[in-house]
């Protein structure tokens, strides 16, 4: 198992706390998630695994996050509900007494064209996907507040860069995810606080299976190939111990605007 890589204020928060660093990620059961919390797990950190209703997925993240020498312990809330947000956020930081880092990947998606998408799937998508972290940031950002340390990586998506036929509340929530990231980042500056995004590319998870493009290259991609999730994983790991960094958009392909 390799140690535990920290900026400066991570590495003062830890000594602090007598603990290895500790990682909330959201979405942690399955997909980029659970690439993620494995990805941490690696290198020694405590790692909150999120879960909404896939306790046997979630509880499968945790046991291969242990088996690679991490810690991992279940979180559950739904993040709609930003009472059960602050909860998750004050029981977790009550166990381990700090949060150095925290990613926002619990998502939702849903196809619909504008002209025919119903305004009930429309806010599903949108409570999910950007009112949900909004709860998560204000549950997070509290607790990173009071600590004058920690980092937040936020998943967002290409489309919100982009837009995409047939993803039009996605794609709105993904682009409204850039503005509440850089105003984060903007405020929380100051208390050592740093708040980035990332877009991870196409990714063969339950959630963008239907609408993954067979052929990167016919679908943008300039080195004619998509991204791994293991590649990804890496990358949040990498910029969520970035100094000097924060309110920057990481898109993580080959797709150029």
């Amino acid at each position: 198992m390799s140690k535990p890589v920290l900026s400066k204020v991570q590495s003062a928060r830890t000594q602090q706390t007598a603990g290895p660093p500790m990682v909330l990620v959201t979405g942690g059961s399955r997909g980029i998630g659970r690439a993620i919390c494995l990805e941490f797990g690696r290198a020694g950190w405590r790692v909150g695994v999120h879960y909404r209703e896939r306790l046997a997925e979630a509880e499968r993240t945790a046991s291969l996050v242990k088996d690679c020498g991490g810690e991992a312990v279940l979180c559950r809330a739904d993040v709609r509900d930003a009472l059960q947000v602050q909860t998750m956020a004050r029981d977790l930081t009550a166990r381990w007494g700090h949060l150095d880092v925290a990613v926002c990947n619990a998502g939702e998606a849903m196809s619909g064209l504008v002209l025919r998408l119903s305004p009930e799937r429309w806010a599903a998508v949108i409570e999910t996907n950007l009112t949900g972290t909004f709860h998560c940031l204000q549950a997070i950002g509290a607790v990173m507040w009071k600590q004058r340390a920690g980092s937040v990586v936020v998943v967002t998506s290409f489309a919100g860069l982009q837009g995409h036929a047939g993803q039009s509340a996605y794609a709105a929530a993904k682009a409204g995810l850039l503005g509440l990231v850089k105003t984060a980042a903007r405020e929380w500056g100051g208390r050592h606080v740093s708040v980035n995004a990332i877009c991870p590319g196409w990714q063969r998870t339950e959630l963008s299976e239907a609408s993954m493009p067979e052929d990167a290259a016919s679908s943008g991609h300039v080195l004619g190939r998509f991204v791994d999730v293991e590649s990804v994983a890496r990358s949040v790991h990498h910029l969520a111990l970035l100094q000097g960094t924060s309110g920057q958009v990481w898109n993580l392909d080959s797709r150029i605007l």
